[in-house]
């Protein structure tokens, strides 16, 4: 073990005493689950199946989602293992409530302390253990090798700044990383700051490009459909707090000349406050979690709620996509809205999806943008340019169905990997 891993497990291990008070905290302010927040400690009431169990996880809510395909394959594939997947936030908690296969198991990750990853994998026994992205806990990762427990890294986002931090503890890097039985990086830039840190990759592959059309629920858009009434409606989809009010200053000349915008927050939980901020602008508010009407007066629909953005793709006209107008978030998956067949639109910071992003707006499916008044110009000129939307609707598909292939790829990496059945 490097000087750089003894004094973070030192540390780490004297933290440990501090976190059920923090822990609680976070509770009061909506970040963990009140009933579940001891499962960051390791602590659970859910038993273990006594099937072998491959273990995922995804910190958030994209990285999460993106594993569903692998664990569907890996469910047909081998019926007889059980499937456990950790998230680190709540909303992800509650999106994948929807989303999961019928009897995958959910759970909040451990935090990086010695005590609580023993706690977790003293529980759960892992034979095979999943991660997706980039998320790298120096404590799970030495403790998981200890126990000889094979895992592997999908998907591998490797960005600049994280390479260059890496250099600072070049040693400490490439021994958590060589612990690794596999490691798929999701592009060619990644895989060459792997390789530049003397570790072996396999095959790209970037889950991200997985996954089925968003379930849309045909009765409410019919319904909502009638309560638009012809309106043009213009969607602004997973945004963070404070892009709201950003959107909809820039598009309030269309909106109050008729055009409907729709709100999905990436966090529900800020819906009174972006509605204070949209009803500062002098605008209208109808909000979906109070059962508020669509009227001829309402200039924004707060859709605060969870599992209905297929929906509301299929109810827009224009997407736009959130996460990409404020610094340090990195985008969205604009791939949920092409399944659909919705070109978007984004603005600048969209560093988690910048491939996929790239081969949108070289084929037209996506259009970029460098702020709001870019965003209004757009707006305005597509406004009047119906069969313009079409086509990228079109060409925003056709990118969706493009990467058929992936599974197929990473189940080869990955099979020798997994325990075989009862």
């Amino acid at each position: 073990m490097t000087a750089a891993l003894k004094a973070y497990h030192g540390l780490a291990r004297l933290f440990h005493g501090l976190a059920p008070g923090l822990l609680k905290k976070r509770v009061t302010q909506g970040k963990e689950d009140p009933e579940r927040f001891t499962e960051r400690l390791g602590i659970t009431a859910t038993v273990r199946p006594q099937e072998p169990l491959v273990w995922f996880h995804g910190v958030s809510v994209g990285e999460s989602l993106s594993a569903i395909p692998v664990i569907e394959r890996l469910r047909a594939r081998r019926p007889g293992i059980a499937v456990l997947i950790t998230t680190a936030t709540t909303t992800s908690a509650e999106i994948l409530a929807r989303r999961l296969p019928a009897g995958v198991i959910h759970q909040f990750a451990p935090i990086d302390t010695p005590q609580a990853v023993t706690a977790f994998l003293d529980h759960w026994r892992p034979d095979l253990a999943v991660f997706i992205e980039s998320d790298i806990w120096p404590n799970l990762l030495r403790t998981l090798s200890a126990r000889n427990i094979p895992h592997v890294l999908l998907s591998a986002r490797i960005t600049e700044k994280t390479f260059r931090g890496w250099q600072a503890f070049r040693g400490a890097m490439r021994q958590l990383l060589g612990g690794y039985r596999l490691i798929m990086a999701q592009d060619d830039a990644s895989d060459a700051r792997l390789k530049a840190m003397d570790v072996a990759t396999g095959p790209h592959a970037n889950l991200k490009v997985l996954g089925a059309p968003l379930k849309v629920d045909t009765e409410a858009l019919t319904a909502l459909s009638a309560l638009v009434d012809g309106r043009r409606v213009i969607l602004a989809a997973s945004t963070h707090y404070g892009e709201d009010s950003l959107i909809a200053r820039a598009l309030e000349p269309w909106i109050r000349d008729g055009d409907l915008l729709v709100l999905v927050p990436r966090h529900p939980i800020k819906a009174a406050d972006i509605r204070l901020d949209i009803e500062a602008l002098g605008l209208h508010v109808a909000q979906r979690s109070r059962k508020e009407a669509i009227s001829p007066l309402i200039h924004v629909y707060l859709a605060d709620t969870l599992g209905e953005l297929g929906l509301f793709f299929s109810l827009a006209d224009l997407v736009i996509m959130g996460g990409s107008f404020l610094t340090g978030i990195g985008g969205h998956n604009p791939l949920e809205a092409a399944r659909l067949g919705k070109a978007v639109i984004t603005g600048p910071d969209i560093g988690n999806w910048e491939g996929i992003f790239e081969s949108l707006v070289t084929t037209g499916g996506a259009w970029e943008v460098a702020g709001p008044r870019e965003l209004a110009f757009l707006v305005e000129q597509l406004r009047t340019a119906p069969a313009a939307i079409r086509a990228a609707d079109a060409s925003a598909l056709a990118v969706s169905k493009e990467e058929a292939g992936t599974l197929d790829r990473v189940w080869t990496a990955l099979e020798p990997l997994v325990p075989p059945c009862p």
